[in-house]
């Protein structure tokens, strides 16, 4: 590896120990006792990631990390700061001063390792072409060996010795292939196995079994731990090259993208609570299990510190002085950036209203404080789990979006090309048979939906008088969230079906529909007064079934958000944008903040919470797709109270026959 890491603190332990571990782990290290020390260091050497102290004999670490951002020479250093957790300012003003990094001490070795790894593998090329293989083996000899051989064969090789310590740098190297040896102090090459296979960051990564067994089952164990090959440790070093090869060839780029945060990879907790002691004690038991602490004493501190930098889970006391646990709570997760980390509320109450009142405000579970911490762990684990299932998911679906997107563009290319090829048919063939699944989808999710939903309505209806007032209030929680989740099946289906539909262009009298449109929502909402002003002569060239989803949307949409405003108004009617025919539609309502305004489009994202406007997220997701295939542009603007204004334009009508 050979980059240079700087460390300044002027404990000689803490030098000691972070020099050993750096040079352990392939770096060239620099260890200084002071700012001056340090200075001359960033001039006699380049220098890759500087690890700063906070306080130090001749002055401040965060003044240091000015100078050293200031500087052409070293403006591009990692920079990580390392201090003890006093002071939260502290950590405030290194990382908006330009901390890459900030860990609290007590640290663990092996997570501060990792998030270096982690900076220097943001900062160097993407298009770096050595294969990376991961050797995990005990034995000095053979290790040694493998490795030459590896890198005649050139092949960029990292070693470990133990399952635990490849585990780790699998996370934080992200290597392109495994070679492990079956048997390890601690766990073995089995069990390293089974641990990536179940990590959705790693487990694409292919394993190369090595075993000096003579036992003709070994192989069957291997293959069912996960391996992806076999090989005896006395196999001629040519074989072992041949079989690593093969693994490479038969894994795709996709599979070792490495896009997901690995659960094996290091993790930061922040941990909020008004009582010292119990903070303390809950610190330690996390550092422990190998996570970063961050400590914060206030609800307020805690909004400060998600400000700066980012956390994996967050421990939130229930009752704190000012700002307390549910109202903090809701804060972070109304914020987008912040509303899908995972949230643990803590609390010395037992009270089940608290734990309901609590998951209300957002939180993904709920703890009574206790000494044992065994049982916080590991629902921290689980938390963190469900959380990278949730991005492993999120990933996959938008690797969908772009490959459909990518095969729309092929399709088109295509189409000039050749209108009627056969690859044609096949796509033909493709869509009909995932119209059929979606179909299949939507009755078979509808049926216990609605199943759900009469049930809980006929419990409410007949058997009221058994239930108290919690109990009829659960049940329409339940029917509200059937018929929310009936709603977004209807909303998915109907986005599926504008990305296939045949578009069918002619003129479409964009006035006439929207009066259509505004008589349907006056018929549902008849005790409603809204002001509706729809302009003449609003003309375009389209689809008119998608032009019409398009303004069942937007005014949909306007007529929800002014059902707050004492005099609602909607206008509907165009104007000219720099020589381009635009339409819009506008309202006095809610409104936005312009800073989110890119969500908007975008499948699920919502800038509102589903208690004050209903909806599912997918409305303007649609419009967006519409107006795209029908060669046009939308857009939003607007201001928080101040109403919204959607524009979007359509290619112009053809001249009628006979015009001049």
């Amino acid at each position: 590896m050979n980059e240079t890491v700087l460390i300044v603190d002027d404990s000689l332990t803490v030098r000691m120990d972070l020099s050993e571990a750096f040079a352990a782990s392939g770096f060239h290290t620099r260890p200084c006792a002071t700012i001056a020390e340090a200075r001359r260091a960033l001039a006699d050497e380049t220098v890759a990631v500087a690890i700063l102290d906070v306080i130090l004999p001749d002055g401040d670490g965060v003044e240091l990390l000015e100078e050293i951002r200031a500087s052409k020479a070293s403006s591009d250093v990692a920079v990580l700061m390392l201090s003890t957790e006093i002071e939260v300012k502290d950590r405030l003003r290194g990382l908006k001063t330009g901390a890459d990094e900030y860990v609290g001490k007590p640290y663990d070795t092996e997570y501060l390792l990792a998030r270096v790894r982690d900076l220097l593998r943001a900062r160097a090329p993407s298009d770096t072409p050595t294969t990376k293989i991961l050797l995990i083996d005990d034995s000095v000899t053979l290790r040694t060996e493998l490795r030459s051989v590896l890198e005649q064969a050139g092949y960029f090789v990292i070693t470990a010795t133990t399952g635990e310590e490849g585990l780790r740098e699998a996370a934080g190297q992200r290597p392109d292939a495994i070679v492990v040896d079956g048997v390890l102090p601690g766990i073995d090459g089995a069990t390293v196995i089974r641990r990536l296979r179940l990590d959705a960051a790693l487990r694409g990564i292919p394993c190369l079994l090595l075993t000096g067994s003579e036992d003709k089952g070994a192989e069957l164990r291997a293959l069912d731990a996960g391996a992806d090959a076999f090989l005896r440790k006395d196999a001629d070093r040519s074989v072992i090259l041949a079989k690593l090869a093969a693994v490479l060839r038969r894994t795709t780029a996709d599979s070792r993208a490495g896009q997901t945060t690995s659960l094996l990879g290091p993790k930061r907790v922040l941990a909020v609570d008004d009582s010292a002691t119990y903070l303390q004690e809950l610190a330690g038991a996390l550092r422990g299990e190998g996570f970063d602490v961050v400590l914060g004493r206030s609800g307020e501190e805690a909004l400060e510190l998600l400000g700066v930098q980012g956390v994996d889970c967050i421990l939130l006391d229930l009752v704190m002085p000012g700002l307390g646990g549910q109202e903090t709570c809701r804060r972070i997760k109304a914020a987008p950036i912040l509303r899908d980390i995972p949230l643990v509320m803590l609390t010395a109450m037992e009270d089940r209203q608290a734990m309901v009142d609590g998951l209300g405000a957002g939180a993904d579970d709920f703890i009574p404080k206790s000494s044992d911490f065994e049982v916080l762990k590991a629902r921290v684990r689980a938390q963190l789990r469900r959380k990278q299932f949730e991005d492993e998911t999120r990933r996959i679906r938008e690797e969908l979006l772009s490959k459909e997107l990518e095969a729309n563009e092929a399709r088109a290319a295509r189409e000039l090309a050749d209108a009627r090829a056969l690859l044609l048919e096949e796509l033909e063939r493709k869509n009909k048979e995932l119209e059929a699944f979606s179909y299949s989808v939507s009755h078979d999710l509808r049926a216990p939906l609605r199943g759900i939903d009469g049930f809980s309505q006929a419990l409410l209806e007949d058997h009221a008088s058994a239930l108290d007032d919690k109990g009829r209030d659960y049940l329409r929680r339940v029917r509200a969230g059937a018929q929310r989740m009936g709603a977004l099946i209807d909303d998915m289906l109907q986005l599926f079906r504008v990305s296939r539909t045949e578009m069918r262009s002619q003129r479409v009298d964009l006035a006439q529909l929207a009066r259509t449109v505004v008589g349907e929502l006056e018929r549902q909402d008849p005790a409603r007064q809204v002001e509706v002003r729809i302009q003449d002569d609003l003309i375009a060239t389209g689809d008119a079934n998608l032009i019409r989803i398009v303004l069942d949307n937007l005014v949909g949409n306007a007529w929800k958000f002014a059902s707050k405003v004492a005099h609602a108004k909607i206008e509907i009617g165009a104007v000219d944008r720099q020589g381009v025919r635009t339409f819009f539609v506008r309202d006095n309502g809610a409104g936005f903040d312009m800073a989110y305004a890119e969500k908007l489009f975008q499948p699920f994202q919502r800038l509102h919470s589903t208690s004050d406007f209903p909806g599912t997220g997918i409305g303007l997701a649609t419009v967006h797709k519409v107006i795209d295939r029908s060669g046009g542009r939308v857009w939003a603007e607007s201001a928080v109270g101040a109403g919204a204004t959607f524009f979007f334009h359509l290619p112009p009508p053809k001249p009628n026959k006979g015009s001049p």
